[in-house]
C-alpha cells in the first residue's frame, strides 16, 4: 500500500430523517439515534468495529432534520458507492442526502458557519400532519409575530431561550434571518444564525407564541430577552414541529462525491 492510501480521509456525511423515530440525534445506550444508525451503517459498510462521526448538531427527541452533517476520518479513499450502500442499510426514516470529502482540519460541528431551522405550526386539524408539526387552533396576530422576529435580529445575547445547566461558554449569536411566513394552513418560523443554544429555537417560538395571542406585548417580550432568565420564556412548544433545514459551511471547503 502507498503512502497516499495509507493518508487520513475525512469525509461529510448529509443526512435527513424524520425525528419521530429516534429518541434524538446523539448517540446513547440502548436507544435509537440517528447517530448510532450512522455508525452501525458505517461499521457494517467499512467492516471495522468501531467507527466514531462526530455531528455538526444535535436534535432533540421528536425533531426533524432535512440536512445535519456528520464527520468521519478513515485510512483510504472511499467513492460513491458508500451514499448507497449507506441507504441500504439506514432505517426507513432516514437517508443519506450529501457525501462529501474535505481537509482534516475541518469540523462539522465547529467549522460551520450558519445553521437554518424551521418550525411549523397549522391550525387546522390535519391528521397528515400528526408529528410533523404543531397543532395551534388559536387566532395569533400575525403582525405581532413579525415585529418579535424583526426584535430578535436587533439583539445579539440569547441566554433567555437557553435551557438550564447548557455547557455554553457564551450566549451570543448573531441570526442573519427571523421571520415567519404563512402557507396555506400552516404558519413557519425561519432562523438562521451562526450558532444556536439548547431548546433555543423552541423558546423563540414559544415566547412569540405569547406575543401573538396578547399574553404579552412586544414591550414584554423585549423586555424578557433583555432578563437573561430562561425561566421567562416558553420552552413548552413540541419538538415534532422543528426542522433542521440547513448548514452551510466555508466557501470551497467541501467537496461533493457525487451518486
Amino acid at each position: 500500500m502507498s503512502t497516499k492510501e495509507l493518508s487520513i480521509h475525512r469525509y461529510f456525511i448529509a443526512v435527513s430523517y424524520d425525528g419521530t423515530y429516534f429518541h434524538g440525534s446523539q448517540i446513547q445506550e440502548n436507544a435509537d439515534t440517528v447517530q448510532g444508525a450512522l455508525n452501525n451503517a458505517l461499521q457494517i459498510i467499512l467492516r471495522e468495529a468501531t467507527i466514531e462521526t462526530f455531528g455538526a448538531s444535535r436534535t432533540d427527541e421528536g425533531v426533524h432534520a432535512h440536512y445535519n452533517v456528520y464527520h468521519f476520518d478513515w485510512p483510504f479513499a472511499l467513492d460513491k458507492t458508500i451514499p448507497y450502500k449507506l441507504n441500504a442499510l439506514l432505517p426507513s426514516a432516514m437517508a443519506c442526502v450529501g457525501f462529501y470529502k474535505t481537509s482534516t482540519e475541518l469540523n462539522a460541528r465547529f467549522d460551520a458557519i450558519t445553521r437554518q431551522y424551521r418550525y411549523i405550526i397549522y391550525n387546522k386539524k390535519n391528521p397528515f400532519l400528526e408529528k410533523r408539526a404543531y397543532f395551534y387552533p388559536f387566532q395569533l396576530a400575525i403582525d405581532q409575530l413579525h415585529e418579535s422576529a424583526a426584535l430578535l435580529k436587533t439583539h445579539t445575547d440569547f441566554e433567555t431561550f437557553c435551557k438550564r445547566k447548557s455547557q455554553n461558554y457564551t450566549h451570543l449569536c448573531t441570526l442573519h434571518e427571523a421571520y415567519w411566513e404563512a402557507k396555506g394552513n400552516e404558519l413557519h418560523f425561519v432562523v438562521k444564525a451562526n450558532r444556536f443554544l439548547r431548546g433555543m429555537v423552541r423558546a423563540l417560538v414559544g415566547t412569540q407564541l405569547l406575543v401573538a395571542r396578547n399574553k404579552i406585548s412586544i414591550e414584554e417580550f423585549n423586555q424578557i430577552i433583555l432578563s437573561k432568565d430562561c425561566t421567562k420564556a416558553d420552552f413548552s412548544v413540541p419538538g415534532h414541529g422543528l426542522y433542521l433545514e440547513q448548514i452551510n459551511y466555508p466557501e470551497n471547503s467541501i467537496e461533493e462525491i457525487v451518486f
